[in-house]
Formats: structure tokens, C-alpha cells, sequence
């Protein structure tokens, strides 16, 4: 069944690259007007103008995410324009290094925390109303397997993970009543300058490219999807939903 998402408004932050950018592209080409989030305002614009190109529409947001007051202000501005949002994608992120926990310097970890953790607790705390606003409001927080598998010289990024699959499954159970849907997506190992970052010798044709990603991420942003609370992981080419222990 094909997406249709027209006349329904979506923020993605991180949009100027990787992930992001596609599912950006993608909620633009099921009818979507996308609000893309990013610092890089060159990536941004090229987004623009690929979805512009296809027919969609965007509105670009240059913010760097550990800009708190920024944030705050997204919100504000899109009550003002729209009285209401349909889908959050909370995207961006940032690795920090790949090191023992010992050996990680203050500033890298605070940054991880800043970006990963407090910057997507700001922008739900920011988001939170107008999407109970709308008819069938979804957020889709974006996660990593590196959150269960606690794997060695991973903990700023892995503890990060952790915290946001916790924010998504309290949002869950708070909103469970409402129309609004709450879900986490795990990609798994995808063709990003993030994945090359962490594993620099790893072949990047053998992963899958982040346009294929994106497409199987875009249908939880659906009007009919039923479920919250989950966490999707990306396995055998689609993915698949996962509940946490309570």
C-alpha cells in the first residue's frame, strides 16, 4: 500500500545527510511538508532542492542541536505556521569516539550526552503538544543495537542509545491513550560517514545503503500504524518490532 502522508506536517533533524536526508526525502515524496533540521545549511539546501524537484515541499531549519533556546523556538514557530505537527523523526546524532570508557575525555562524553540524549528530551518536551494536537501524531526516535549489546569501547554512544529507547517506551506508556504513536527504529549497520567513523576498515559496499534504510524506517510515520511502545530493528531486510522486558 502506498504512503500517503498529504497535508501532514514532519520535522527530521540530522536531514542534511545520511539517514536523515533520505527519510526526509521519502515523508516529502508521500506528500509530506518536511521541516529539515541540521547544521549543515549546504546539505540542507541540496535537500531542498531534491524535493523540491520531485514536486515536495520542505522548510529548511539550520540549528545545531546544542542549541537548547533553539530548539525550544522550533516549537513556538511551528505552532505559529502550522498549529500542529504529525511526525517528529529525531535523527541526529553523534558517535563520540570508539575507546575504552577510561580513556574518554570529559568534553567527548558530554557532547554525546548533549547531542543524543538532552538535545531529543528538549525537542519532545518541545514537539510533545503539537503532536497530541494531531489526528495520528508518530514520533520515531532513531536507536542502534549498540544500546542491548553494551559492546567494548562503545559506552558513551551505547549508554546514549540506552537513554533515548528509555525515553521512547515512558513517552509510550504516557501517550498510550491518545492518538499519537511512539516508537523507536534501529537501522543497523548502514552506509554512513557515522558507520565509516566507527569501523573505518569495514568494506562499505557490503552494507545497505541509507536510502534503503529510510524507506523501511518512513512507514511508522503512517496515520494507521497501531503500535508504540517498540523498538524496530532492522533484520533480513525489513524490519522488526521488539519489546523491551517491562
Amino acid at each position: 500500500m502506498t504512503l500517503d502522508l498529504t497535508g501532514r506536517v514532519a520535522v527530521v533533524t540530522g536531514a542534511s545527510r545520511g539517514i536523515g536526508y533520505f527519510i526526509a526525502k521519502e515523508l516529502a515524496a508521500a506528500g509530506a511538508h518536511v521541516i529539515a533540521v541540521a547544521r549543515t545549511v549546504g546539505g540542507l539546501e541540496e535537500l531542498d532542492d531534491q524535493i523540491k524537484a520531485a514536486g515536495g515541499q520542505a522548510t529548511l531549519v539550520p540549528l545545531d542541536l546544542a542549541d537548547m533556546a533553539g530548539i525550544d523556538r522550533l516549537g513556538g514557530a511551528i505552532h505559529e505556521r502550522w498549529g500542529k505537527l504529525d511526525i517528529l523523526v529525531a535523527n541526529a546524532g553523534v558517535l563520540g569516539v570508539i575507546s575504552p570508557i577510561g580513556h574518554v575525555e570529559a568534553k567527548t562524553f558530554e557532547k554525546v550526552m548533549t547531542i543524543n540524549v538532552t538535545s531529543t528530551w528538549r525537542l519532545i518536551r518541545s514537539v510533545d503538544p503539537l503532536l497530541r494536537l494531531s489526528d495520528a501524531g508518530r514520533a520515531i526516535l532513531l536507536s542502534s543495537n549498540a544500546a542491548h549489546s553494551a559492546r567494548a569501547f562503545w559506552a558513551p554512544y551505547a549508554a546514549s542509545k540506552a537513554a533515548v529507547e528509555t525515553m521512547m517506551r515512558s513517552w509510550a506508556h504516557e501517550t498510550q491513550s491518545l492518538p499519537l504513536r511512539v516508537n523507536a527504529a534501529d537501522p543497523g549497520a548502514t552506509r554512513t560517514a557515522m558507520r565509516a567513523q566507527a569501523v573505518p576498515g569495514e568494506d562499505p559496499e557490503t552494507l545497505p545503503h541509507p536510502s534503503e534504510i529510510a524507506k523501511r524506517i518512513v512507514p511508522l510515520a503512517s496515520p494507521e500504524l497501531k503500535e508504540t511502545g517498540l523498538i524496530f530493528q532492522a533484520k533480513h531486510n525489513r524490519f522488526v518490532a521488539y519489546r523491551q522486558p517491562e
